[in-house]
């Protein structure tokens, strides 16, 4: 069978999926890689990738590209999101994963971005339950978004908001624990934020995508080392994420860090993550959050060979 990998270089982490395209269009996966390489880090205040954060991502996507070839992948698909969308030297990044990684990244609007993971969780989440609408949020290293879809699978609504885990830890937390202060000033920043966004469907069902909702469910019930299907297709009660963000919010980093299911490196950002997840069930009226372990890697593995 065909093989093709698609590559998501996002705010806070890089992601490979390399899958094989059956023969009814759907894709089982054979390889799947995540590695946090910050390339956001700094580009909410000086609207550059440093050069730290491009030599970290680089070198995760020359491996997994490598990796990928080695796999049997006819083609790889590779994105990039809100970091490389905001930053002003964006083009250096991308003329060196040419050049080294031998790979074309395409730079996607948060609008296509909000498209390919409601792809994605539509294709996972609908199918038992075809009568209720599904609103997907994609909460990542620098932008949040948010896709409302009819029954049928249409999209009705989709926004992206410039608030993600890296990019509100930068702006607003000083300091582990995160100071009472910066919560409610953190919070106060998602209200307004999400208040611009229309009323759900009726009868919706949540979905989170991406790696702060993954991780948060890992973090709550301490699975360790990560383990997809015991992650994929959960619920994540409202009450249960509350307390978990006070929880995190009130841990020094070191120990947030010791956390069973919580990577280190995205322990300094999970707080702020956790937030976000907060706010926008409290927004939406939501009382659980369904997760899932598959996002855009998986919309743009769709989107780019699923006519293949």
């Amino acid at each position: 069978m065909a093989r093709f990998a698609s590559i998501d270089i996002g705010t806070n982490s890089v992601l490979l999926l390399v899958a094989e395209k059956q023969p009814d269009g759907t894709f089982t996966p054979v390889i799947e890689r995540a590695e946090i390489t910050r390339l956001g880090r700094g580009v909410d205040k000086t609207r550059t990738l440093s050069p730290e954060g491009m030599a970290e991502t680089l070198k995760a996507v020359i491996a997994f590209a490598d990796e990928a070839r080695h796999s049997g992948a006819q083609d790889i698909a590779v994105s990039a999101t809100s970091a490389a969308r905001d930053a002003t030297n964006g083009k250096e990044f991308l003329d060196a994963a040419k050049k080294r990684a031998r790979v074309t990244v395409e730079i996607i609007s948060g609008e296509l971005e909000a498209q390919l993971s409601f792809t994605s969780a539509y294709s996972d989440f609908a199918r038992n339950t075809p009568d209720r609408p599904l609103v997907v949020l994609d909460i990542g290293g620098g932008s949040t978004e948010f896709i409302y879809g009819e029954t049928d699978g249409k999209v009705r609504f989709r926004h992206s908001f410039d608030v993600g885990s890296v990019r509100l830890t930068e702006r607003f937390i000083t300091g582990h624990p995160v100071p009472a202060a910066e919560r409610e000033q953190l919070r106060k920043h998602l209200r307004d934020t999400f208040s611009a966004l229309p009323p759900p469907p009726e009868r919706f069902r949540l979905v989170g995508v991406a790696g702060t909702v993954t991780t948060l469910y890992s973090v709550l019930h301490a699975i360790d080392p990560y383990d997809s299907a015991r992650v994929h297709g959960q619920s994540l009660p409202r009450a249960e994420l509350t307390a978990l963000a006070t929880k995190l919010c009130d841990l020094p980093l070191e120990e947030r860090r010791k956390l069973p299911g919580l990577q280190p490196k995205r322990a300094d950002v999970i707080c702020a993550g956790a937030l976000i997840l907060e706010a926008a069930l409290e927004r939406l009226n939501a009382s659980e959050c369904l997760v899932s372990d598959r996002g855009l890697r998986w919309g743009l593995l769709a989107h780019r060979f699923g006519d293949r």
